[in-house]
C-alpha cells in the first residue's frame, strides 16, 4: 500500500495554498500510528467565528500525490475523531473509513475523493440539532440517561456557517477539489445523520448527497420530520442514505424512518435510485456497527 510521506504531504499543501484565508487556520500536521491508513493531516483547533475551535481531519486518496491536474470530490463528515484513527475514537474503535475508502477505491467501487472528518465538541447535541425546526422550550433528547435540550441552546445554524462559509471555502482552496454540488457530500451517524439531512435542507446549492446512518429522528419526538419534509430539495439533484439498526438505541429508530421514507416518496424521490433506506438487523447504535456497514453509504454517495 502506498502512503504519501510526512515531506510530500506538506509539499502537495504548500503547491495548493492561497494567499489569503477567511480563517486563520494551523498548519497541518501528518498523523499516522495503529489503525491510520493513508495520508492523513490534521488541522488542531480549526479557529471559526461562528463555532467553538475544534480538530479537523483530511483523508487524502492514494493517487492524490500523482496527478497534479487531477481534482477530487470532497465528503464531510461529523464526529471525525471517530473516522480514521482507534485512538481518538469513542471506545477505541473507529468507522475504519480510512481502510474502507482505500479498499473501495482499489477495486473500483467509489471514485478517488477526499474525506474531511470534523470533530465533535461538548456542545455535540447544541451543534446537531436541526435548528429551524425547534420552537422555543426545551428538546426532549430521548436518550436515556441524557437531558432536554434548551432552544435558546441550539447552535445548529451557526455549526453549519463554519462548514460551509469557512472549512468548506479552506479545504476548496488548499487541495485540489471538485467544489461544485454535485460533487460535495455530507455524512454521520445518530445526531449526525440528523445535522447532516439538515445539511443538505439548509445549503442545498452546495450538498449534493447526505449520507444519514442511524439518524436520530426522536429528537424532540420526531421534531426535525416537519422540517425535513418542508425544505426537501429538488430530486433530480439530490440524494439520501439512510440506515438503521435494530438494537440498543436504533431500536426505536423504525416508525419515525418510515415517516421519513414516505416523506422522501411523496416528494418525487424514487427508492433506489436517488434515496436509499436499509434495516440492519441485529446492528446496534455503535461505531463498531456503523464501521461494519460503512462500505454501502460510501459506495452510495461516491460510487462510479
Amino acid at each position: 500500500m502506498r502512503t504519501l510521506g510526512k515531506t510530500a504531504i506538506l509539499t502537495a499543501l504548500a503547491m495548493n495554498a492561497p494567499d489569503a484565508l477567511a480563517i486563520d487556520t494551523p498548519a497541518p500536521q501528518p498523523l499516522a500510528g495503529p489503525g491510520i491508513t493513508g495520508s492523513v493531516v490534521r488541522y488542531a483547533s480549526m479557529p471559526s467565528a461562528h463555532v467553538t475551535a475544534r480538530n479537523v481531519d483530511v483523508w487524502l486518496p492514494p493517487g492524490y500525490g500523482k496527478d497534479p491536474s487531477q481534482r477530487y470530490p470532497v465528503l464531510y463528515m461529523h464526529d471525525g475523531q471517530n473516522l480514521f484513527d482507534p485512538a481518538t475514537s469513542y471506545g477505541n474503535v473507529d468507522w475504519s473509513v480510512d481502510e474502507a475508502m482505500t479498499r473501495l477505491i482499489a477495486a473500483g467501487e467509489v471514485r478517488e475523493a477526499i474525506v474531511v472528518g470534523i470533530w465533535n465538541t461538548d456542545k455535540r447535541r447544541e451543534e446537531f440539532m436541526p435548528q429551524r425546526a425547534v420552537p422555543q422550550g426545551n428538546v426532549r433528547y430521548n436518550v436515556p440517561g441524557a437531558g432536554d435540550v434548551k432552544s435558546s441552546d441550539i447552535i445548529s445554524d451557526r455549526y453549519l456557517a463554519f462548514l460551509v462559509t469557512e472549512l468548506k471555502p479552506f479545504i476548496d482552496s488548499s487541495y485540489r477539489t471538485l467544489p461544485d454540488r454535485a460533487n460535495t457530500y455530507v455524512m454521520g451517524s445518530s445526531m449526525g445523520g440528523l445535522v447532516s439531512q439538515y445539511a443538505m435542507s439548509k445549503y442545498p446549492d452546495v450538498f449534493g448527497a447526505a449520507g444519514c446512518v442511524s439518524t436520530h429522528w426522536p429528537a424532540g419526538d420526531g421534531i426535525a420530520l416537519d422540517d425535513f419534509a418542508r425544505h426537501l430539495p429538488d430530486p433530480a439533484t439530490h440524494r439520501y442514505w439512510f440506515d438503521f439498526g435494530t438494537m440498543t438505541l436504533d431500536a426505536g429508530y423504525e416508525p419515525y424512518q418510515k415517516r421519513a421514507d414516505e416523506i422522501l416518496r411523496k416528494a418525487g424521490y424514487a427508492e433506489g435510485l436517488n434515496w436509499i433506506t436499509k434495516k440492519f438487523e441485529g446492528a446496534e447504535h455503535s461505531e463498531k456497527a456503523w464501521r461494519v456497514r460503512v462500505d454501502q453509504p460510501l459506495v452510495f454517495l461516491i460510487g462510479r
